[in-house]
């Protein structure tokens, strides 16, 4: 029968547990239900306004109400339209993440069984009151922090408050006056899982006064920071409000010098520092980061914020969880010692594919009486089971049917050895049947069970922690042999763990005796025979390794937080390639008695942190960026959330991680993998590149488009361009083109190239010298053309057309210069970005129609060119490209020098 079904007549009333229904509700009307407070829900008001904060977008907005007052309103619509859906490109992401989100909080509150008026029902967590005494089993979540009154070999697992990998052993302890902190054998914790056994608890902490409301209540404290692109794209909206206000200055006083009316070289000057603008900037960055979202989903990773992207390329530590993130959260076997043999045991996790090992050769566990009894210990003594499964959660499919997993890990990893050996529950079935178990209990260190053979012969079978489990053996099976534990034998076992243990396995050793007729099960644990030691541990991702060292040469520290033992701790960053000699490890008792100050000393030399609390790892996170480097801190449970919200960028884990820390973050990781975490820093490296770029692009033109009109001007020319040309450019140019421009594959030698400083300007590494001089070749050609085509075909509209034509061309050239900033155009790869050359194709191909297509030259007062004048123009435009590529080798050759 499902535990759903069982009749509550079944539990006998004692009026003596737990609180009354009335005085329940009492309390409830008092003190609030047992929930952590949500953050304050964000209107989608709030939202969309909040779009329209950073400086360029003022910028655009002052330009906007700065052409309806001149009278340019196409102008002006197509800013403000440019303008709007930005907004709302960036309202559309942030809003589906806060629904996705809300839909995680809305899921089902765990139900909890609690004595009410002495009789044991259910009710919703959220009901439960300080005083309450509750049921738990295995597999249940803990709904609030209680202490213990009964517990039958309990177990809980704890990871999502400590991050400690194994499930920690529970008994009864003081019951009054208990001071609620972690780590405590006789307390459970909210949001925790009951990993083995049974047990009742009284409620002493609910709701925000839990370990898990205090850490929620952390992380309201912390205030958000905006990423290193916003503070860039504010920096370069001054840059440009400020070039805008000395165009208008210069224009101006230049006219006034000339005789010109006040008032018209005043409006001339504000529709230059209008045109030099880039309208197009905001949406470009808002488009190239929301692809870059989708692109990423498809990568595994779920961007919460838009600007998130960019931060990842410029991180330079990332801290990370173990448990789950760059292990696989699945204890497993990995050597057994029996008979003075160490064997290797292949595979990993709950797949019962594996190999035994020894000396590179396949061997056989069974070989001789020792092994045959070790794996049935493993296999018997144990209360873990596999599950015939066709689906869902956990679930695992191989040859022979699809199966599932319960139970406590450590059970489970025996389990699973066992049978990749052969040997399992249902081949035993045959064999024994269960007479008696003693429970594992944090006193003995040991579990048994007594099992009766098909010939009613009993036998103890036991398993426990190594010291203490030999402390009870007075004899050995040594191949077929039982000898006496003399000196020497108990020294190469004793060897054999420690040498298990250095490499950061968690040891356990199994024994067994046959029992006398009548001999009772009280006595099982005396004068065993000790059998072997199987060694386990939570083992590293296959990928883990591959991307520590992906960060390595792209000059990221990767740094391991983790609440398991240093040993532990140690020897899994040693695998995966974190921990080298020479590095340093602290603990979180370490970590308690040195100050910030002395912190930030030691913290470029550690890379493993274990044994940490969760205000540890606030505190880790803090002296990282004090030190001035761009964290990225990623974490599943409640315990990493505050960390996850003050780094940089906050990494949360999509399946195993809490609600809690999902909302703390700005990158969820659906499949919590670390590989995924630095392919996602390798699209943030690719993003921020790709900004520059179009950075470059647009700056360069819109430079070009105001020294053409501006020196016309100065020159006493006519006006260059007509108001509709500026504005077809700036559709043509700053458009499909500046968009593809964002669109460029990612640089294969992105992830070689250490991180940029935090510090660094948008415009660091030369850029705005490169965009000055390129923006100045783009004008001083479209004048070149302008000049030459009045002084030798006199015809103003001719020279205009050429002029028109040239500037945009030009710019459709420079477009492929920007692709690379150490290539040149005559060795960059064209068609690695088809939607760049497609970009540009149309762009020259809608020009072309403005001065070659009658109805448009109409609109456009254009004329068309003749093949000579073409050939002129053609000219003209191979002279940018080629002096830019020399200019760029000089300085290269020099910068080398």
């Amino acid at each position: 029968m499902d535990k759903e079904e069982e009749p509550r007549q079944a539990v006998p009333a004692n009026p003596s547990l737990g609180l009354s229904a009335k005085e329940a509700a009492k309390r409830l009307k008092e003190n609030g239900k047992n929930a952590l407070r949500e953050g304050e829900k964000v209107h989608p008001f709030k939202i969309f306004v909040c779009q329209f904060k950073d400086f360029l977008t003022m910028v655009l907005l002052v330009s906007t109400a700065v052409t309806v007052f001149m009278g340019e309103y196409t102008e002006a619509m197509t800013i403000g339209i440019i303008v709007l859906l930005n907004g709302i490109m960036g309202f559309i992401q942030e809003f589906k993440t806060e629904k996705t989100l809300e839909a995680l909080r809305k899921m089902a509150a765990p139900m909890a069984k609690v004595y009410r008026d002495g009789i044991l029902t259910q009710v919703p967590g959220e009901e439960l009151v300080v005083g309450d005494v509750i049921s738990v089993e295995a597999g249940d979540r803990v709904p609030a922090d209680a202490v213990l009154l009964k517990a039958v070999a309990l177990s809980a697992d704890e990871s999502v408050l400590t991050g400690e990998s194994t499930a920690v052993d529970k008994g009864v302890g003081k019951t009054d006056g208990v001071e609620n902190v972690l780590h405590q054998m006789n307390l459970l914790y909210m949001g925790t899982t009951v990993a083995a056994g049974r047990g009742e608890a009284r409620i002493i902490a609910a709701g925000m006064n839990t370990q898990m409301g205090k850490i929620a209540g952390m992380i309201s404290e912390i205030q958000e920071e905006p990423t290193p692109l916003q503070k860039r794209l504010d920096e370069l909206g001054k840059i440009i409000a400020i070039g805008c206000l000395i165009i208008c200055a210069i224009v101006a006083f230049a006219g006034f010098l000339r005789g010109e009316p006040v008032m018209n070289m005043l409006l001339t000057g504000v529709s230059l520092a209008v045109a030099a603008v880039p309208e197009g900037l905001p949406a470009i960055v808002t488009i190239s980061l929301a692809l870059a979202v989708g692109r990423m989903v498809k990568r595994k990773s779920l961007i919460r914020k838009l600007h998130a992207v960019e931060t990842l390329g410029c991180a330079d530590v990332i801290c990370s969880d173990k448990t789950g993130t760059l292990t696989e959260n699945k204890m497993t076997v990995q050597r057994i010692f029996v008979s003075d043999e160490e064997i290797e045991v292949t595979g990993s996790g709950y797949r019962k594919s594996g190999k035994f090992m020894m000396g590179g050769k396949l061997v056989n566990p069974q070989g001789h009486e020792a092994g045959k009894r070790l794996l049935e210990v493993c296999a018997f003594c144990n209360n873990a089971a596999i599950r015939v499964e066709q689906g869902g959660k956990g679930f695992f499919k191989e040859e022979g049917g699809g199966y599932a997993i319960v139970g406590d890990p450590t059970e489970a990893a025996l389990l699973i050895m066992a049978a990749k050996a052969g040997v399992t529950q249902q081949s035993l079935a045959d064999e024994y049947r269960r007479v008696d178990e003693i429970p594992f209990d944090s006193k003995r260190k040991l579990m048994s069970v007594v099992a009766e053979d098909r010939m009613g012969q009993r036998f103890a079978f036991t398993k426990g922690g190594c010291d203490v489990l030999m402390d009870k053996c007075t004899g050995v099976l040594w191949g077929d042999r039982v000898l006496p534990i003399t000196g020497p034998l108990r020294n190469k076992i004793e060897e054999a763990s420690t040498r298990m243990a250095k490499k950061g396995l968690r040891v356990l050793a199994m024994a067994y005796r046959p029992l006398a007729a009548g001999e009772p099960a009280s006595r099982a644990e005396t004068g065993l025979i000790f059998l072997g030691l199987t060694g386990m541990m939570d083992p590293p991702r296959k990928e883990a390794k591959e991307a520590v060292l992906t960060c390595r040469k792209a000059g990221i520290k990767t740094v391991m937080i983790t609440g398991d033992h240093k040993l532990t701790a140690c020897a899994i960053a040693k695998q995966i390639g974190i921990f080298h000699d020479g590095d340093k490890v602290l603990t979180g008792k370490e970590l308690d008695v040195i100050s910030d100050e002395e912190l930030e000393q030691q913290i470029e030399n550690v890379t493993v942190f274990a044994r940490v609390s969760p205000h540890h790892k606030l505190k880790i996170v803090r002296a990282f960026r004090r030190k001035g480097h761009i964290t990225a801190m990623t974490g599943d449970g409640v315990n990493d959330a505050p960390a996850v919200k003050e780094a940089d960028i906050g990494v949360s884990m999509g399946i195993s991680g809490t609600d809690v820390t999902k909302e703390a973050s700005d990158v969820i990781l659906l499949d919590d993998n670390f590989a995924t975490l630095v392919t996602a820093v390798e699209e943030g490296r690719t993003i921020y590149g790709n900004i520059r770029k179009f950075i470059r692009y647009l700056l360069s033109c819109n430079i070009g488009e105001v020294l053409t009109m501006f020196l016309g001007i100065l020159m006493g020319l006519p006006v260059v361009l007509l108001p509709i040309h500026i504005l077809l450019v700036n559709l043509v140019t700053d458009g499909l083109p500046a968009i593809a421009l964002g669109l460029e594959p990612t640089d294969k030698n992105s992830m070689k190239k250490p991180p940029r400083r935090s510090t660094d300007s948008v415009f660091s590494n030369g850029l705005l010298t490169t965009i000055i001089f390129r923006g100045c070749l783009i004008g001083l050609t479209t004048l070149g053309v302008f000049v030459h085509f009045l002084t030798n075909f006199g015809s103003l509209e001719l020279a205009r057309s050429a002029a028109f034509l040239t500037l945009v061309l030009t710019q459709l050239i420079h477009v492929f210069e920007c692709k690379s900033e150490e290539r040149t155009i005559f060795t960059i790869p064209f068609w690695n970005n088809w939607k760049l050359v497609l970009a540009a194709l149309f762009s020259a191909a809608i020009i072309f129609s403005a001065i070659f297509w009658p109805p448009a030259q109409m609109i456009f007062k254009t004329v068309a060119l003749s093949g000579q004048q073409l050939l002129i123009v053609a000219g003209y435009l191979a002279f940018a490209p080629i002096l830019s590529a020399i200019v760029q080798k000089l300085f290269k050759r020099t910068k080398k020098d």
